[in-house]
């Protein structure tokens, strides 16, 4: 993999431009395999997992243009396909193939899903709620082996334990459903009312109810059409902390804000002047020292699990001690050992993280785990005093677009190693 060589430390600040959401990004492109008309993504980030979701469609048989928009049809699938094993291990998002391709073949062999070292992320759930469908499914050595009888039959679906993967491989599966699908407990990310606003466009007839219920009619035929992908909040979070722990002021355009209320409060009470618009938010934190404040993650709309490295790292150098808790991934703290590396107080316990603030971190060799590990990292480089070599770097290619150019920007002194 590459490496970054980072010079700190130094003040983030200006202006940058949030690319589309990686996390809406995925589960979009794998739902346009449910219809066989012509369809434009507007807003697509160029990043690793894309480009990956890319290669298993075209390998399906599907024909795609790539330009500022993607084209996409998938009138032409492939159903003896067998579908690359390094493909469908690189990507957590592979999983969602197995609802959209029991509808387009009747019945499917797949590898298991791959995705970052972060935790077990099991697939019991999706499994489950498939079956509830009409599905049936057996792993057999590393393989899911699924079949359904011409189409998948409506039902009801309570979802025990708030999974984001999980309500989008129901939603995919019950969009040709037999009847009516109402989902329970659903996950209420921002990502994926998305889904549900681009599978609507294309002729789905799904309503959401509340807060986290979901109510699927099924219908015979989508169309086509064009949908335009969110920007990513969590991309735009990365950047306010990257302006609060370098003393900074950065600029986020192109970006919701109404997405991110939990992080701002955050960053408020750290001392932070947050400013917002209808598709903008910027953070100003001037020669000022953040204070320390306690983060618990959790399902949407509580605290992202996805912020949860690049804010621990802002508490590391924070005035005063902190608690980190960390409930969505228990592999998630991997990272800081290497955050211990560089000089940063934290002691782990369980499945929380005590900080106690320092006023300097020091560059030295470490290592990216996974995406989110990777970004915090790059960040820490930044603030450090001296140099910082980051390897397996390619972690951050796969969420980030065009990162190393984004911060080099905004003043950061990045330099790739190609291995």
């Amino acid at each position: 993999m590459d490496k970054f060589l980072i010079k700190g430390p130094v003040q983030l600040k200006g202006e940058v431009y949030i690319s589309g959401s990686k996390n809406s990004a995925l589960p979009i492109l794998f739902a346009s395999l449910l219809t066989t008309e012509l369809i434009e993504i507007k807003n697509i980030p160029k990043i690793k997992d894309v480009d990956i979701t890319i290669k298993l469609l075209l390998n399906l048989g599907v024909t795609i243009k790539r330009g500022k928009s993607l084209i996409i049809k998938a009138n032409n699938l492939n159903s003896h396909c067998i579908l690359s094993k390094k493909l469908i291990k690189s990507i957590r998002a592979s999983i969602w193939l197995l609802s959209t391709l029991l509808v387009r073949f009747k019945k499917i062999k797949m590898y298991l899903p791959g995705g970052c070292s972060i935790g077990k992320r099991p697939i019991d759930l999706h499994i489950k709620n498939l079956k509830k469908l009409g599905a049936k499914i057996n792993i057999k050595n590393d393989f899911i082996i699924a079949s359904i009888n011409n189409q998948f039959k409506g039902t009801h679906i309570f979802i025990k334990k708030s999974s984001v993967g999980a309500t989008i491989n129901s939603i995919l599966a019950a969009v040709y459903a037999k009847n009516i699908t109402i989902i329970e407990n659903a996950a209420k990310e921002p990502e994926i009312q998305d889904l549900i606003k681009f599978l609507n466009i294309i002729g789905a007839n799904i309503k959401v109810e509340g807060t986290n219920k979901i109510i699927i009619t099924g219908i015979k035929k989508l169309s086509g059409g064009v949908y335009t992908i969110m920007s990513d909040r969590i991309e735009t979070g990365t950047f306010l902390i990257a302006a609060a722990i370098s003393k900074g002021k950065i600029i986020c355009k192109n970006t919701n804000p109404k997405y991110l209320n939990t992080l701002l409060k955050k960053l408020m009470y750290m001392g932070a002047i947050i400013k917002i618009g209808k598709n903008w938010c910027s953070l100003d934190m001037t020669n000022k020292r953040p204070k320390a404040v306690n983060i618990i993650t959790g399902p949407y709309p509580n605290f992202p699990t996805d912020i949860q490295p690049q804010f621990t790292l802002l508490n590391c150098i924070a005035l005063g001690k902190s608690i980190v808790t960390e409930t969505i991934f228990e592999n998630r703290f991997i990272y800081i050992y290497e955050l211990i590396k560089m000089g940063a107080n934290l002691f782990i316990k369980n499945n929380q993280v005590f900080c106690k603030g320092v006023n300097i971190l020091y560059g030295t060799k470490i290592q990216a785990t996974d995406l989110r590990a990777a970004i915090s990292l790059v960040l820490a480089g930044c603030i450090a005093k001296g140099i910082t070599i980051i390897s397996d770097i390619n972690h951050i290619d796969r969420g980030y677009e065009n990162i190393e150019n984004k911060l080099i920007n905004l003043g950061a002194k990045i330099i790739r190693i190609k291995n």
